[in-house]
């Protein structure tokens, strides 16, 4: 599905929601994806979600592609060359000089615009608000616009950028953040920036899984029932040193289950694959999964990079976080945000992972500890109140409960 602009679902005069992302990073597809799951959910029929990535997908500019194309090798490779072009561009001034490459994201949504005439406009990236806001002005003044912030606790300012209308995001420290590289009463003011949580799929919001379900998930994903498992990712985009970690497991422990979750990164998985050929059935190796949820339920612990997509999931899963490393400035918080809360430690190097992995093994308390403060931190509701928005928005209502499945939508309205 990634990188197309796909049509709005065949059904009896639905309205279109036009979602812009990138594929960058498997977050902010999969958000929007939640998003529109909860329109559909609380709405059936009523809506029809187009998705657009104005970056990397069809009519987007040369440049753009390679720019976006980019993301992936340098997170993977070079992520402090990330931390200084986000750095380097984390200003007011600095985006106002790089408007005219952004303009150029904003003939696919034009098109895209023509094409649907969406109801409603959600941008998920930092960089396709100015070119939402732009559509809107020229094409669909009366379509609302909303930005769904989906960096966790330092959101750039380049999410800022054309957002006169309202601002959705996760936390109250990107909020804070947000509102400060606005300046104050900039962008409408601080009324439109609201706090929901980051929204994510249904598969999520089961709630932590009892030792049974647990046993039982491990079953059905082909794993031992009983064996301590320590589930290793690294987003989208398979970063975070996957293979280390893993060796570092499978020597210090001959009775630990790993499983390492290795994206879009082939080149990872092929070098997993040969691993664990000669480990006995203990290392098991997927790449980018549609079934995340049931992987993070069965784990004892989750270890990898500290990305929002991940800590989001993994908190509304209950699960236990041993966090790695984090991508410099993007993620900057996201550790501390972890670990200030007790659900998660940080274990920047393989040994401190293996080293987390005994002490938690040997302290179950410890790790009930960990896992309940997840728990704390979660808010599964969050795509089911973003939804309410975007239909109230788009003239549709307050979003009706449909048989009580996910709870009522609260409103959004200042800080949730």
């Amino acid at each position: 599905m990634g990188g197309r602009c796909e049509p709005p679902r065949a059904s009896a005069g639905p309205l279109p929601v036009l979602f812009l992302v990138a594929d960058t990073g498997g977050g902010h597809r999969a958000a929007a994806r939640a998003i529109s799951a909860e329109l559909a959910r609380a709405y059936p029929g009523r809506f029809a979600p187009v998705f657009c990535d104005p970056l990397g997908g069809p009519g987007s500019s040369p440049l753009l592609r390679r720019v976006s194309g980019l993301y992936g090798p340098v997170v993977r490779l070079t992520p402090w060359l990330w931390g200084a072009a986000w750095h380097l561009t984390d200003s007011r001034p600095v985006m106002r000089l790089l408007r005219a490459l952004l303009a150029r994201a904003n003939r696919p949504v034009a098109d895209a615009v023509a094409r649907h005439r969406p109801a409603a406009i959600v941008s998920l990236h930092p960089l396709t608000g100015p070119a939402a806001a732009a559509a809107r002005v020229t094409l669909t003044p009366a379509a609302p616009v909303i930005t769904v912030v989906t960096d966790l606790v330092t959101p750039h300012t380049a999410w800022a950028a054309g957002a006169g209308h309202p601002v959705v995001v996760p936390t109250v420290a990107a909020r804070r953040r947000l509102l400060g590289t606005a300046g104050s009463g900039a962008e409408g003011g601080s009324g439109r920036v609201v706090v929901a949580g980051l929204p994510v799929g249904a598969g999520f919001v089961c709630g932590p899984a009892s030792p049974g379900e647990r046993a039982a998930l491990r079953r059905s994903l082909g794993l031992p029932r009983r064996r301590f498992t320590v589930v290793l990712t690294g987003g989208g985009e398979g970063c975070g040193g996957l293979t280390r970690r893993a060796k570092a497991l499978l020597r210090r422990f001959d009775d630990v289950q790993v499983v390492a979750l290795c994206g879009r990164n082939r080149r990872l998985r092929r070098r997993l694959d040969r691993l664990a050929e000669r480990c006995g059935g203990r290392l098991t190796v997927r790449g980018f999964t549609a079934d995340m949820a049931s992987w993070l339920r069965c784990a004892d612990v989750v270890a990898g990079k500290a990305g929002p997509g991940t800590i989001a999931e993994a908190a509304c899963c209950g699960a236990a976080l041993l966090l790695t490393s984090h991508l410099p400035g993007q993620e900057h918080g996201n550790t501390g945000y972890v670990t200030s809360a007790g659900a998660g430690a940080h274990v920047p190097g393989a040994r401190h992972l293996a080293a987390e992995v005994a002490r938690l093994r040997a302290d179950p308390a410890a790790l009930d500890a960990m896992r309940a403060a997840a728990t704390r931190l979660a808010r599964p509701t969050a795509a089911t109140v973003i939804a309410a928005r975007v239909a109230g928005l788009a003239g549709a209502g307050p979003v009706r409960d449909q048989a009580g499945e996910r709870g009522a939508a609260r409103p959004l309205a200042g800080v949730l």
